[in-house]
């Protein structure tokens, strides 16, 4: 038992870069909207609007990157995986240096938008890696220690990122010139990070393409959505997450925003999620642990379950106590969905085209994010100003915006079932 949890060189070097570009989605949850907020304060934009324009941004994220993910996919089924990612990556890193050298709150924005397409591009690549760098039996052990690792590992530039910034003047620097440098902090340990993969990793399973790369792509694609569309349980299981996936992405890239927009202190906000890392990890560890036993799809469906509980807690969130609790919940069930997510996925596609396939669940997966971004700011901007009084509560807009999500998450989890339950009859289970 206990060498089925021992790694591999290779699969080492897969979970490094899950802690490099950890350090960066840790600075999207925390100090970059807090940052934006500060300069979109002084350039006198709305505080009502914060929340919307944050949402807008990540948005035009998310949907770039279900554009081109596919695309970028099939592409690295055609033997070029590791030069997409590479360039993808190096990207995201470049964006992450710069956004500190932003003039004004709009740039910063368009920076953010580069450095957060890069960064989810490079998981396409670096999720379709999975079937090659480690075998079905140890898959979803490997991608639960990545979720693991990478929130813990995470944690380290962004401890010394946190000093910084909360403490500029100890060390003789503006709180402007802290943040540059926790930006620099964050490229650099991303970089460090991916090196040992892009020496180690060698593309062993890829599609023999016989004419023009890009006319073969969109070839490709196009078959591909055929294919995802006849096998009924890959079809419904990427529908699936397309809802489910929506209420996890939109948490945690919102969660910082959200707290700021109803008034609770920011470094508080900052301390609860820097909890939910040391949470997120011993728990990813133990979903590990628990699909040795138990059915993967089962732990998808408790773990949905969850999240429609702590987005039921988040909509009546006032206080600052309570974001606490919410950062603990969250941690306890973050990396495992996306890792079980992840790895589920895997296992019911032919490992030579697992860029393709990863490209359509990226494209569920950022759609979804774009979804739930988008519903959750409209909904804001459009009830500005407006209360409701439940349960002898008041809600603030914010609150009324986050109640959507729960939908999502109801969707999600009646068609995962469907999935599951067509997968298991597919391989002879009940």
């Amino acid at each position: 038992m206990k060498e089925k949890f021992k790694l591999t060189a290779l699969e080492r070097s897969w979970i490094l870069y899950d802690i490099g570009n950890s350090a960066f989605i840790l600075m999207v949850s925390t100090l970059i909207p807090i940052f934006f907020n500060s300069l979109a304060g002084s350039a006198g934009v709305n505080e009502d609007l914060y929340l919307s324009y944050w949402g807008y941004a990540g948005s035009i994220a998310t949907i770039l990157v279900a554009i081109i993910g596919p695309i970028c996919g099939t592409l690295a089924d055609r033997n070029f995986k590791k030069r997409i990612f590479l360039l993808c990556a190096a990207v995201g890193v470049a964006g992450c240096a710069l956004l500190g050298f932003a003039p004004n709150w709009l740039a910063f924005l368009a920076i953010f938008v580069i450095a957060k397409v890069g960064y989810s591009a490079s998981l396409v690549f670096y999720d379709s890696m999975l079937p090659e760098i480690t075998v079905d039996s140890r898959m979803d052990t490997v991608s639960t220690m990545g979720y693991a690792y990478g929130y813990i590992g995470s944690v380290i530039p962004f401890i010394l990122c946190l000093v910084l910034v909360l403490m500029p003047g100890t060390f003789g620097l503006t709180q402007g010139s802290a943040m540059v440098i926790a930006f620099l902090i964050t490229a650099l340990w991303w970089t460090g990070c991916t090196i040992p993969l892009l020496r180690g990793y060698r593309q062993t399973a890829f599609v023999e393409a016989s004419g023009s790369p890009l006319k073969d792509t969109f070839r490709q694609l196009g078959r591909t959505f055929r294919d995802a569309k006849k096998e009924k349980h890959i079809f419904l299981y990427l529908i699936a997450f397309f809802f489910f996936i929506d209420g996890v992405y939109t948490i945690i890239d919102m969660a910082t925003a959200y707290g700021a927009a109803l008034g609770l202190d920011t470094t508080g906000l900052l301390l609860a999620l820097l909890l939910t890392q040391f949470v997120a990890f011993p728990c990813s560890i133990l979903f590990g642990r628990l699909s040795a036993k138990y059915d993967a799809g089962l732990l998808i469906k408790i773990s949905i379950c969850a999240y429609t509980g702590i987005t039921l807690f988040a909509v009546f969130l006032m206080a600052q106590w309570q974001f606490w609790v919410l950062a603990v919940l969250v941690g306890m069930f973050q990396g495992g969905i996306q890792a079980l997510s992840r790895s589920y996925l895997g296992k019911i596609i032919p490992a030579e085209r697992s860029g393709e396939f990863y490209g359509l669940m990226d494209i569920c997966g950022k759609g979804a994010s774009f979804v739930g971004m988008t519903l959750v700011s409209v909904i804001s901007q459009l009830t500005a100003g407006v209360t409701l009084n439940v349960f002898g509560m008041e809600l603030q807009n914010e609150n009324i915006a986050v109640s959507a999500l729960i939908l999502l998450f109801a969707i999600g989890f009646a068609v995962f079932c469907k999935a599951d339950k067509l997968n298991k009859q597919r391989v002879g289970l009940k």
